[in-house]
C-alpha cells in the first residue's frame, strides 16, 4: 500500500483550472520546503465546503480507527492511511456522504522495492501521470480526535505498477471525474473507484 507520496509546491497553481480554487492560497502549515508526505503527518486536500464552494486544507494524513485489543477490556488505535474495503460500514458512511469525500493531490508517489524475500525495502519505485504536475487521489476524511483526517482509496494495480507492486495502487481521478467524486452519489463516485489507465502513467 502507499505509504509515501510527494507534493511538488511550486508545480500545485497547475492545478488551478482543475479545482476552482487556488492552490497558492493554501492556510497553513502549507511550507514551500515540504515536499515529502508521510503517514500521521500534513498533507493538503480539497473539498466542497457546506456553501457549495471548493475549499483547500491540511488534514493529517491517517484516519484513526479503534479496534478491539488483544486482551479483553482494551483498545487499540490504528491510522488508516489507505482504503480498499468501501463495504466496510466504517467507510461506507463516508462515502454515502459528499461532504466526507475530498481529493488529495500528489506529483507521484512511492511503492516499496520488493527484495529477494518478497518483502518491501527501503527502496522505492515512484509513479506520477505523465504529462500532469499535479493530480489527485480520491480521498475521505472525517473529524477525529486529533483533528480531521484522511485517507485515500486504493484498488487492483493497473499494468504499470502491478509487476512492481501486485496488491494494490491508489486511485487516481481523471480531472472530469473530480466533481463526480466530490459531489455524486455514492453509487457514481464508488464506480471511480478503478485502476488508473497505465498508457497514462510512468514509472522512475
Amino acid at each position: 500500500m502507499c505509504n509515501h507520496y510527494q507534493n511538488h509546491p511550486e508545480a500545485l497553481p497547475t492545478w488551478r483550472e482543475f479545482i476552482g480554487v487556488d492552490p497558492t492560497l493554501w492556510p497553513p502549515p502549507f511550507s514551500e520546503t515540504r515536499i515529502d508526505v508521510w503517514p500521521r503527518r500534513m498533507g493538503e486536500v480539497v473539498r466542497t465546503a457546506a456553501d457549495g464552494r471548493r475549499a483547500a486544507e491540511h488534514m493529517a494524513w491517517g484516519v484513526p480507527l479503534t479496534l478491539p485489543g488483544k486482551r479483553p477490556g482494551t483498545t487499540v488505535t490504528k491510522y488508516v492511511t489507505n482504503v480498499r474495503n468501501l463495504k466496510s460500514p466504517f467507510w461506507a458512511s463516508m462515502l454515502r456522504n459528499p461532504a466526507r469525500r475530498c481529493l488529495v493531490p500528489f506529483s507521484r508517489f512511492a511503492e516499496p522495492k520488493l527484495g529477494p524475500d518478497g518483502k518491501g525495502t527501503k527502496d522505492e519505485h515512484w509513479f506520477r501521470v505523465a504529462d500532469r504536475e499535479v493530480a489527485a487521489f480520491a480521498g475521505l476524511w472525517r473529524p477525529s480526535a486529533v483533528g480531521d483526517a484522511y485517507a485515500f482509496l486504493t484498488c487492483a494495480p493497473n499494468p504499470l505498477v502491478a509487476p512492481l507492486h501486485p496488491k494494490a495502487m491508489p486511485v487516481i481521478l481523471a480531472e472530469e471525474d473530480y466533481a463526480t467524486w466530490l459531489d455524486g452519489d455514492a453509487e457514481a463516485a464508488a464506480a471511480l473507484a478503478v485502476p488508473f489507465p497505465s498508457q497514462l502513467m510512468v514509472v522512475e
